[in-house]
């Protein structure tokens, strides 16, 4: 354990108060290169530790509130020989925290964050959503030392190129590498600065579920074998199937069963959610003409090698359909910018709820949840299923058999 350094103006709080208030700290040195710097306040002063980068320069931050005014609480409150630690442990870890010595950055949260998500089987483009968008200095920045109103403006800026929904998905995943750090390094005393500055931007989700009829869908699958027959199988497999590309991408040439007469595939579910990222499989049935298809993509390749592969023989990845998608829309006399290839989702979605189909089937099939379905479709099923529910409409006026008479007027 360090040895605590003595200093007769901040060791007591009596000492500390009579102090001039200044802006400019008090400091003592607490280690080589470390020093706890005191600022005496009208109110009660505040603990930092300031700490040599070794290139003739130093870094400062705010950990804690000195017990100028109440007890020491060991956490929010400290003493002066509990802040000589904090610091020390803030400035390099020592005994105290077992690091190499060098506070985590931004950048290096976002590696273990990606290391993390590989060792739980998550996607990693989680990450790179992220990287992309951060700063060289933003990058290089320490955790501790993130600020809401930095980490704010970040989010903020990114308003410039990016719609709302998709600002809140990469502010959830800057988050969450940021929550990791915090929980790996003690030195992060605080998670505020990210609780409040990526705070999700309200409202942010708009419902753009673009619900295709049959015969535009049979023409963007014809459009999309126009471009090229691995694409158009990929995408007539997404119509059929109402998958995710990546599960389709981790579809293996063995996840095709069609020995028995009733072709379907072990569609690997998606890697959404937290905690660990488990891959499961669940029968989805196609059609005889789908299964046929499939079945020659995949002759004279091992069981699991992927099922469905680009033209140059690579396996799909998450986003290689976008390009190719809108050419094949655009040729199908569909608006690219309006319908997307998870349009052929919503509408596979739609299509079995109108047949009928229980909720819950659905749910299992398409790897999703049935409150999941009711929120994201409840409002659109009314103008999908006019036929279904008019079906089931009794009209009083007509008789229903010869027998049957009008009801007769009754005399006032």
């Amino acid at each position: 354990m360090a040895r605590s350094i003595r200093s007769p103006k901040l060791e007591t709080r009596s000492a500390r108060l009579r102090l001039p208030i200044r802006w400019k700290p008090y400091p003592v040195r607490v280690a080589p290169g470390v020093r706890l710097a005191y600022r005496r306040n009208e109110t009660a002063g505040r603990w930092s530790v300031i700490v040599a980068n070794g290139k003739g320069g130093n870094w400062m931050k705010g950990f804690a509130i000195a017990d100028d005014y109440e007890d020491a609480n060991g956490n929010e409150v400290l003493d002066f020989w509990q802040a000589q630690d904090r610091a020390r442990a803030l400035a390099r870890g020592g005994n105290e925290v077992e690091d190499s010595g060098k506070p985590i950055t931004v950048a290096g949260a976002l590696d273990a964050y990606e290391a993390n998500l590989k060792a739980r089987g998550g996607d990693v483009a989680n990450v790179a959503r992220v990287r992309c968008h951060l700063t060289p200095a933003l990058k290089a920045r320490a955790v501790a030392l993130l600020t809401a109103r930095e980490l704010e403006r970040w989010r903020n800026g990114l308003a410039k190129k990016l719609t709302a929904s998709s600002i809140n998905r990469t502010a959830n995943a800057f988050r969450a590498a940021l929550n990791l750090a915090a929980d790996t390094d003690e030195r992060i005393a605080t998670r505020r600065a990210w609780e409040v500055g990526l705070q999700a931007i309200p409202d942010a989700v708009v419902s753009r579920n673009v619900i295709l009829p049959t015969e535009q869908v049979r023409g963007v699958v014809t459009a999309a074998y126009a471009v090229s027959e691995p694409f158009g199988l990929l995408v007539e497999t997404a119509a059929t199937t109402g998958a995710r590309i990546g599960q389709l991408a981790r579809l293996e040439v063995r996840d095709l069963q069609a020995s028995r007469g009733l072709p379907r595939l072990m569609m690997p579910s998606s890697r959404k959610g937290k905690g660990q990222k488990k891959i499961t499989r669940r029968p989805v049935p196609i059609p005889e003409g789908l299964a046929v298809r499939l079945r020659h993509a995949g002759k004279h390749r091992p069981g699991n090698a992927p099922l469905l592969i680009k033209p140059g023989d690579e396996p799909w990845k998450k986003s290689d359909h976008t390009r190719p998608f809108k050419r094949a829309a655009k040729t199908a006399g569909l608006d690219p910018t309006v319908v997307t290839m998870y349009a052929l989702r919503h509408s596979h979605i739609v299509n079995q709820i109108v047949a009928g189909l229980p909720i819950r089937v659905i749910a299992a099939t398409c790897d999703t949840s049935v409150a999941m379905i009711e929120r994201t479709y409840s409002e659109h099923i009314t103008d999908h299923t006019d036929d279904l529910t008019r079906s089931a409409l009794v009209d009083f006026t007509q008789p229903t058999a010869k027998n049957v008479l009008p009801l007769a007027r009754v005399p006032r």
